[in-house]
């Protein structure tokens, strides 16, 4: 909803359309996330650890929020512009907490699940 909310603040606001590109691609890889996820597609295919392609999307996505939300916060053109770069910057900080919550949830050296309980 956050990453909606800046991009409708970007467009509304007849910001540069990098502003508004970034806000749309993070919007939409987030929607193809969640139903991702909540269809259980992950399990199905399991070609790709989606955990961690969920981590390296939302640091990168991250890098570029900095970005682009401290221009539009710095230059702020208008009222929607810097609304825009405070829900960017929220949205930043979202991602970050995502990555590190997956990054905690991954871990490689676990050891096996059993089957059965041990006697």
């Amino acid at each position: 909803l956050v990453a909606l909310s800046t991009f409708l603040c970007f467009v509304a606001s007849s910001a540069h359309e990098a502003y508004a590109a970034l806000a749309g691609m993070e919007t939409g890889i987030t929607v193809l996330f969640l139903l991702l996820y909540l269809l259980r597609l992950d399990k199905r295919m399991r070609c790709l650890l989606w955990p961690l392609a969920d981590i390296f999307n939302s640091v990168i996505a991250a890098l570029f929020l900095l970005v682009v939300c401290l221009f539009a916060i710095i230059l702020r053109t208008n009222k929607g512009t810097l609304a825009g770069g405070v829900l960017g910057l929220i949205l930043l900080v979202l991602c970050l907490v995502d990555a590190i919550l997956l990054c905690k949830k991954i871990r490689f050296n676990r050891p096996r699940e059993r089957n059965a309980p041990a006697k």
